[in-house]
């Protein structure tokens, strides 16, 4: 039995549906099992947990033999490093005592220490905490998941404008979400000593004047990449929502992952879905 964190987001459901259709045992962890009817129809099992609460995550651990982790990201409008360290120190807690054989942990591209940059160093603080334990932890690193371009579709379909806070030439690693649920399947379900760090991207690596030609060809209109400047982050962040502290980690982080070029290592695992391929579905889907 797999046990799967995530399974109402990208990459958790891409990877349930992954194991499933390979006929293998599922369960979801999900904080409302009333809610997970689409789930019991596609043959997966239900475990009532809450991230928060180390005994029900520990008991809904224990169901299976590996595990997913993924830890869930923080309502924008809170303090979210906050909020996200405390969610990674519950993921941790409720592993100590699970029985699990091994676990697969979705993390991100330039994972460090730091102050007040977001996931950079929260996902750092997760696989730091993996490595304190005794179950053998495979490790899935993705700087940018092609599905952070969702939200912009509006936006783009209306205006012909792509905002981006990225370079427009800087090509960064990009993967889709069912790519990266078919590594966290692949390593789920290999040998124990398939462990340690591995990078996970595309077919090749994308910038934001590739994603606003790929726009560009699925909608048939002209679409122009406009940049946002970096002294306005903080505040493009606020206007979307973000919290006064959430804001300030999301535009650090940004800062940090752009400085730092993004990780890029030669022996990236690569998936097949290509970035045109990914919004062209996505705008066909939302018709």
């Amino acid at each position: 039995m797999y046990v799967i964190m995530g399974g109402t987001g990208h990459v958790g459901s891409a990877t349930a549906e992954t194991l499933l259709a390979r006929g293998e045992r599922v369960t979801i962890v999900t904080r409302d099992a009333n809610r997970a009817d689409a789930w019991r129809a596609k043959g997966a099992e239900i475990a009532e947990a809450d991230v928060n609460d180390a005994a029900s995550l520990r008991a809904a651990f224990r169901r299976g033999s590996r595990a997913f982790l993924l830890n869930p990201p923080a309502d924008i409008t809170t303090d979210t490093d906050v909020v996200e360290r405390r969610t990674v120190a519950g993921i941790l807690s409720a592993l100590e005592g699970s029985g699990l054989e091994k676990v697969v942990a979705e993390s991100t591209g330039g994972a460090q220490p730091g102050s007040r940059i977001g996931d950079l160093s929260v996902l750092w603080e997760l696989e730091e905490g993996l490595r304190r334990l005794s179950i053998p932890a495979a490790i899935n690193r993705a700087a940018y998941y092609m599905s952070n371009w969702d939200s912009l579709l509006d936006s783009v379909r209306g205006a012909g404008k792509l905002p981006t806070m990225l370079p427009a030439d800087l090509a960064i690693p990009m993967a889709a979400p069912r790519d990266l649920g078919d590594v966290a399947a692949q390593r789920l379900t290999s040998p124990l000593d398939d462990i340690g760090i591995r990078y996970v991207e595309g077919p090749r690596r994308y910038s934001s004047v590739d994603v606003a030609h790929a726009f560009s060809e699925a909608l048939g209109r002209p679409v122009e990449v406009e940049v946002t400047p970096r002294d306005n982050w903080k505040e493009a962040y606020r206007a979307l929502g973000f919290s006064e502290a959430a804001a300030e980690s999301y535009a650090r982080m940004t800062a940090v992952s752009v400085d730092s070029g993004f990780d890029m290592p030669d022996d990236a695992l690569r998936g097949s879905i290509t970035l045109e391929a990914y919004i062209r579905d996505l705008v066909d889907k939302a018709g």
